[in-house]
C-alpha cells in the first residue's frame, strides 16, 4: 500500500486523506447514458464525466456540459466501437483507425496492431477540438477501453496523448501504481515508464484506478447477480481505497428500450451503477469511511498552476 501521496501532497489534502474522484464514462454515447450522467453530475452525486465525442448522443452531452461550465465534464477520447449493432466512426479520415466497414476498430487489439501514431494523433485532438468548440470547459482527458495504454500487444499512444494534453493543459486518467495480491508486476513496470513520460510532459495523473466489474455476473442465467450483490461490492471497493487520490469509474446508464437496442450485454448493470451512485447507503459508506471527494478540476488548476 501505498503510505503517502505526492499528488495529494500538492493538492493541499490533510495528510493521509484517502481522496476519490468518481467519474462517469461514456457520456454522450446514448440518450440513455445522457440522462443517468446529467443527472448524476446536476445532484452531485459523482464528481465527472467524460464525453464520447464520436457518438451519436454527444451533441446532447456536449450542449449539457456548455451550459454547466461549473461542473467537470472531460473527454473520452475513443479509437473503438465495441457493439456489434450501435458502431460510431473516426471524426478524420485516418484509414488506419477504422475497420473495413468505416468504423472504429471493436477491439483494442486492432487498434494497436494497425494504428498509425500520425492517425491516433489526428483524431484525439479533433475529438478534443469538437468538444472545445462546442463550449465545454474540459477539464481532463482519458480513454475508451484503455486502447492507448498498450496493454495487449505493448504499443501504446500515450506520448500523443500527453502532448496533446500538455498543449491544453489537461490531466489524464493514467494510475501511476498497481496494488493488491494480483497486481501484475510487468503491468507496473509499463506504468512507472508510462507516469515518467507524464511528467516529462508535466501532466498530472492519478495514484491509483479502480471500478468494478464491467459485466454482471451470470446475466441471464438463475445465478444473475442482484442489485444488493452488486452493491456489496462496489460498497467493500470504497472500504478499501487507500490514502491518496483513487478515479472510481463506471458507466451509468438508465435501462430501457434504447439501451437494450444499443449493447450487446450489462444494460442492467449499466442501470445498476446509475443506482449505486445514487443510494444513500453508499453515500453513507463513503462517509463513514471519510473518503474525501475531489473533481478532475482540482488536477488542471494544479497542472496549469505549476506550468505557470
Amino acid at each position: 500500500m501505498i503510505a503517502s501521496s505526492a499528488l495529494a501532497d500538492r493538492l493541499g489534502l490533510p495528510a493521509g486523506a484517502r481522496a476519490v474522484i468518481l467519474n462517469a464514462d461514456d457520456f454522450g454515447m446514448c440518450h440513455a447514458a445522457n440522462t443517468a450522467i446529467s443527472d448524476l453530475l446536476a445532484r452531485d452525486r459523482i464528481d465527472s464525466a467524460t464525453v464520447m465525442v464520436p457518438c451519436a448522443w454527444s451533441p446532447e452531452a456536449l450542449a449539457f456540459a456548455a451550459g454547466q461550465p461549473a461542473l467537470d465534464v472531460g473527454v473520452h477520447l475513443v479509437l473503438t466501437s465495441e457493439w456489434r449493432r450501435y458502431r460510431w466512426r473516426p471524426l478524420t479520415g485516418g484509414a488506419t483507425v477504422v475497420d473495413p466497414d468505416g468504423f472504429f476498430p471493436a477491439d483494442v487489439a486492432t487498434v494497436e496492431r494497425q494504428a498509425s501514431e500520425a492517425d491516433v494523433a489526428a483524431e484525439i485532438a479533433a475529438q478534443l477540438q469538437a468538444a472545445l468548440d462546442a463550449g465545454v470547459d474540459v477539464t481532463h482527458l482519458d480513454n475508451h477501453m484503455g486502447s492507448v495504454y498498450g496493454l495487449l500487444t505493448g504499443r501504446d499512444f500515450l506520448r500523443p496523448v500527453f502532448a496533446l494534453a500538455a498543449r491544453h493543459g489537461l490531466p489524464f486518467r493514467l494510475p501511476r501504481h498497481m496494488e493488491g495480491a494480483d497486481a501484475d508486476p510487468r503491468l507496473q513496470a509499463k506504468l512507472t515508464e508510462a507516469a515518467a513520460v507524464a511528467d516529462a510532459f508535466g501532466v498530472e495523473i492519478v495514484d491509483r484506478l479502480w471500478t468494478h466489474p464491467f459485466e454482471l455476473g451470470g446475466e441471464g442465467t438463475a445465478d444473475e447477480e442482484t442489485y444488493e450483490q452488486v452493491r456489496d461490492g462496489f460498497l467493500a471497493l470504497l472500504r478499501a481505497v487507500p490514502s491518496g487520490v483513487t478515479e472510481i469509474y463506471l458507466h451509468p446508464m438508465t435501462d430501457g428500450e434504447e439501451l437494450r437496442a444499443a449493447v450487446d450485454f450489462g444494460a442492467a448493470k449499466r442501470d445498476y451503477e446509475r443506482r449505486l451512485l445514487d443510494d444513500p447507503v453508499v453515500r453513507q459508506a463513503m462517509a463513514d469511511e471519510g473518503l474525501v471527494r475531489l473533481g478532475w478540476r482540482a488536477l488542471r488548476d494544479l497542472q496549469r498552476g505549476e506550468a505557470r
